[in-house]
């Protein structure tokens, strides 16, 4: 029970990058490259565990979140203005571009255990499981606290969580080769796009501005570190567990037209009988819904952070900000449009700010005057700067696919 009660934000963070992106480019990759591509996962989980505690020891520490540290270091005018308008394009507007892939991920997930989702409103279809997600997350936001939005996802994390490592533990791989996945990097040529693409959904920009602002919720100050830090990497190691769960799951199934986890849930069935397939869309759905609420509510901190509004969860403004980005979700979502172009302008703002903000991040957690002894240590900084030069090949090429330009 203490261990329980020391875990939170880095639940969150969890459970805003195991969302149905991570889901399916796991779910390709298992599928494609078998275990071949799990030592990719490990390099992830290290990458983010050293990220996301330097962006929880700058909350701790300074008393301040990502953003309004960047304002308060920052003291070039033209480079702040710029520095913020990146951040609030590629995480408020980009986490409003993604919500609808959040929820819809959420709806497949449901599909599974309802057949019939849609309804007719004149000429449109509406799909009434979108709306059923968007009003769940829209009553655990507007509560306004923190503890219930925590204590909720900690239990959709574990639902997530118990759901896709008994899916793959059905289909009873060999251990001696998922071991070789873990620890023994081989990169097929055709497998490139793959391990970016796996390392890209767990890395995730918005993570860190959420993680720096949520740390300041649970805890009091620096005499929490530690138990920050706990959290963090209890959560972190859980949410890599669940990505390699969904790889060894999609292994099991013969390469064919499987383009998603819904096509995964449903092909694993003749193989493995309905539990398997019930477990990994009740996984499936919790990956959605819990992106869903935490994308809504890093881009009203950021949001927050960029205006200096106060720090109440309950204020109109925050309200409205997450409002926004999870009005246009459901909306996206339950008529089934595909905003690509904003969808595009978000991946080229996101593949921008994550060398950006990675570097910007390395600079403030060295600097004595802000952190003190708590400043980077050389073994961080040398395994921070390595994540660095991989955020900038991660970021170069999100904007060359965002572009359309081959190698």
């Amino acid at each position: 029970m203490n261990l329980f009660k020391n875990i939170g934000p880095g639940t969150l963070v969890t459970a805003a990058f195991i969302g149905p992106g991570t889901v399916t480019v796991c779910t390709l990759a298992g599928v494609e490259f078998g275990f071949t591509l799990l030592w990719a996962m490990v390099l992830s989980i290290i990458a983010t565990i050293v990220l996301q505690e330097m962006a929880a020891r700058l909350g701790l520490v300074s008393g301040t979140g990502l953003v309004e540290t960047v304002k308060k270091e920052i003291s070039s005018p033209a480079l702040k203005y710029a520095a913020l308008l990146l951040i609030f394009s590629a995480i408020f507007i980009g986490n409003a571009a993604y919500e609808a892939g959040n929820i819809s991920g959420g709806v497949l997930g449901l599909e599974t255990f309802v057949k019939t989702t849609t309804v007719d409103l004149g000429s449109l279809s509406v799909n009434y499981l979108s709306l059923v997600i968007g009003v769940l997350a829209f009553i655990l936001l507007y509560t306004g606290s923190y503890k219930l939005i925590e204590r909720s996802l900690i239990g959709l994390v574990l639902l997530m969580s118990v759901s896709f490592i008994l899916t793959a533990i059905l289909t009873q791989p060999d251990l001696i080769s998922v071991v070789k996945g873990l620890f023994v990097p081989k990169f097929p040529e055709e497998g490139v796009l793959t391990v970016i693409g796996l390392i890209g959904t767990t890395v995730v920009p918005y993570n860190l501005f959420l993680h720096a602002s949520l740390v300041k919720e649970k805890w009091k100050g620096v005499a929490d570190l530690k138990k920050a830090r706990t959290d963090l990497y209890v959560s972190i190691v859980l949410g890599g567990l669940v990505s390699i769960s969904v790889i060894i799951a999609a292994a099991a199934i013969p390469k064919g037209a499987i383009s998603s986890a819904a096509d995964l849930a449903l092909s694993m069935e003749p193989l493995f009988g309905n539990f398997a397939k019930y477990f990994l869309s009740a996984g499936l759905f919790a990956a959605g819904i819990t992106s869903a609420i935490t994308a809504p509510l890093a881009a009203a901190y950021v949001a927050r952070g960029c205006f200096g509004w106060d720090s109440n969860l309950k204020s109109t403004r925050f309200r409205v900000a997450w409002g926004a980005v999870l009005l246009i979700g459901i909306v996206v979502s339950s008529i089934g449009l595909k905003p690509i172009e904003i969808i595009k302008f978000a991946q080229i703002a996101n593949g921008i700010l994550l060398p950006v903000i990675t570097g910007f991040l390395l600079w403030i957690v060295n600097r004595k005057a802000l952190l003190g002894n708590y400043k980077n240590s050389l073994l961080q900084n040398v395994i921070g700067s390595l994540i660095f030069l991989g955020t900038i090949v991660l970021g170069g090429r999100a904007l060359i696919k965002v572009l359309e330009i081959s190698w």
